[in-house]
């Protein structure tokens, strides 16, 4: 896929960057070569192939799925500088 000069302007706008005119033909180059390889890897057949956490064969750490004891709110709220309600009281910070 070819990626022409107008559309690596707009891809530059959209994504807040300035980029000289000079500059565009070697981002619209940039991006071309970028979508060409990701067009080389939908090739990849995968088919059975397991999806990885990691390049190092390795597990994700669990914890048991258990019920604590909550109703802790009195307790949590010992630790905010301003408390009502049964809330933690922040300052307004919009008008």
């Amino acid at each position: 896929m070819s990626i022409d000069i107008d559309t690596a302007r707009r891809v530059a706008h959209l994504a807040r960057i300035a980029v000289d005119e000079k500059d565009l033909p070697a981002l619209a180059g940039e991006l071309s070569n970028i979508l060409d390889f990701m067009e080389q890897l939908n090739e990849v057949d995968v088919e059975g192939i397991e999806p990885m956490t990691s390049v190092t064969p390795m597990r994700l750490k669990r914890r048991v799925d258990v019920v604590t004891d909550g109703n802790m709110q009195d307790k949590i709220l010992s630790n905010a500088p301003d408390a009502r309600e049964g809330f933690f009281a922040v300052p307004k910070v919009v008008e």
